[in-house]
């Protein structure tokens, strides 16, 4: 079985021994980052490397920042979202890599928060998800299998928060982020956890303020969508809420899911 995994780490070096001994236990052959938080020059790919991975890097300083690591080769390699030349934050990188003898294109995903919600910012989100459904669409045409893994600051429906009246007008709730998560769902591409559990209240994300990790008061925001040919060999996803519960975590938690030979 191929295990691939998305984890917004909240910080590479912040987070590196989490990282490490993450890799170490749950051995991904495949794990998609999110929010680095650093440069390139900064990425810790020795230590990376040291774990048995080879990475693709797109940082940026203090912000932002994407990467792939596997344990095969990286081909291929796309950093940034098609669509926008003028577009320098670092929230997109694709690579091709080989699981079990298949090659599988993957990519890290950061959509942008959207917040305030009555600014620019939910805006560049919408443009953003435009911007990426269309890229979805060309994947699509290359018949092969794709992995789209990330944070999408996306709540896909009530049953994937802890309170959907305190969060309905957040840009991770509002109505246009959630038709446009489904337009990219309806291109033909398969949200590998709701494909396999149709219980509710499972969560990705847990903020640090108000105990909320404690109190369980959290989110799904992180997904892993497969094309036609992926979803044909999806046989697991969960949810490893370990790290979430370790001293000094990321707020977010990873998500995995395992593809047949």
């Amino acid at each position: 079985m191929a295990k691939i995994a998305t984890w917004n780490v909240n910080s590479v070096k912040a987070r590196l021994s989490h990282l490490i001994d993450w890799l170490k236990e749950a051995r991904p052959d495949v794990a998609l980052l999110q929010e680095l938080k650093c440069v390139e020059e900064n990425f810790p790919l020795m230590e990376i490397e040291d774990a048995g991975y080879s990475a693709v890097v797109a940082g940026q300083k203090t912000y932002n920042g994407v990467a792939i690591l596997s344990r095969g080769a990286l081909e291929d390699i796309r950093i940034g979202l098609p669509g926008d030349d003028s577009d320098d934050q670092a929230r997109y990188a694709e690579a091709v890599t080989q699981l079990d003898g298949r090659m599988v294109r993957v990519a890290s995903i950061y959509l942008p928060n959207g917040n305030p919600v009555d600014t620019e910012k939910f805006d560049y989100k919408l443009a953003w998800m435009e911007r990426l459904k269309a890229h979805a669409a060309a994947l699509l045409d290359l018949e092969e299998p794709v992995v789209l893994g990330g944070d999408y600051n996306v709540i896909p429906t009530e049953g994937d928060v802890w309170d959907p009246d305190l969060w309905r007008d957040d840009a991770l709730f509002r109505i246009e982020i959630r038709r446009k998560f489904r337009e990219i769902l309806n291109l033909g591409y398969t949200e590998s956890y709701r494909a396999l559990h149709s219980e509710l209240g499972r969560y990705s994300f847990w903020d640090y303020q108000g105990g909320a990790w404690q109190k369980d008061h959290g989110l799904r925001i992180d997904h892993l969508l497969l094309s036609p040919q992926a979803a044909d060999l999806l046989t697991a996803c969960e949810i490893d809420k370990t790290p979430r519960g370790k001293a000094r975590p990321s707020d977010h938690t990873p998500v995995w899911c395992e593809l047949r030979p």
